[in-house]
């Protein structure tokens, strides 16, 4: 049997079909534009693929999973669309859903990084910010779903910040925006020695502070195209050294096993 995966990020789509054990057989990547044109695109793909037994939704949100439909982004077009049903009806098969951060911790803890283990962290750090936990052995769902990009880390005041519901929630201070606008160049273009990566490592270490202190993760796995500087892991883990000041352990760091496959994996790993 094969499986549909689509990663819906807000500055891409990722579509794959695999396998259950997750070997790819086919892949494509283009922009995410409006829903329209966008979902024509995904559909194209899958209809190339006979016999396929379902797909999985990892998607950019905020996102309401009982009904299948993001909600309350700021990505121009895509406020309210139902994603699920939009699938569905164009392909005739089954159509799993959840945040792209917690399909892409399931695809890391299904054949990655956090295999074996029931009790961890996936966060992505890029267009956005965002985390999806597992904790006992099921991904952490609420009234809504974890929003770890939004909680409210100190700073100076110096920089505003960028999210247009909160401005200088962790998000607003750090994803791939945020230092776009602060320091001038996009993150991948800064040196390693810049600045901007310092404020970076402890912005980003005042999240995983909170994180372990609240879920206790065996292990934190950290993607994002924000994390492609390496420079960034030993900075952070320096950062959550001090601020724990040794009171409790803290988890290995960790980029994702999978690498840039781990969220259209994910996707997939949804529909098993």
């Amino acid at each position: 049997m094969i499986y549909g995966g689509i990663e819906a990020g807000g500055t891409k789509f990722v579509c794959a079909v695999a396998t259950a054990e997750g070997r790819v057989w086919d892949r494509v990547q283009f922009p995410t534009e409006s829903p329209v044109p966008t979902v024509a695109q995904a559909v194209e793909f899958f209809r190339k693929h006979e016999g396929l037994t379902g797909i999985g939704i990892a998607s950019f949100g905020p996102v309401d999973l009982a009904a299948g439909r993001i909600t309350t982004t700021p990505k121009p077009g895509w406020r309210n669309f139902a994603i699920v049903d939009a699938l569905r009806e164009k392909l005739g098969v089954p159509v799993a859903f959840d945040t792209d951060v917690n399909g892409a911790a399931l695809g890391e803890w299904k054949w990655g990084a956090a295999q074996g283990l029931d009790t961890f962290l996936y966060l992505t750090v890029g267009t956005g910010i965002g985390g999806g936990a597992m904790v006992g052995g099921k991904l952490v769902h609420g009234l809504h779903h974890p929003e770890m990009g939004h909680i409210r880390p100190p700073h100076d005041g110096s920089f505003a910040g960028v999210c247009p519901y909160h401005g200088d929630c962790l998000e607003g201070l750090a994803c791939g925006k945020a230092m776009e606008e602060r320091w001038g160049k996009p993150a991948g273009e800064l040196p390693a020695d810049h600045p901007a990566w310092k404020e970076e490592a402890r912005l980003l270490a005042c999240g995983l502070v909170n994180w372990i202190c609240t879920l206790s993760p065996k292990i934190i796995v950290i993607g994002g195209g924000v994390m492609k500087q390496a420079a960034l892991f030993p900075m952070m883990r320096a950062n959550v050294e001090t601020m724990l000041n040794g009171y409790v352990p803290i988890p290995e760091i960790v980029p994702p096993a999978l690498g840039d496959d781990a969220g259209v994996l994910g996707a997939v790993a949804l529909c098993l």
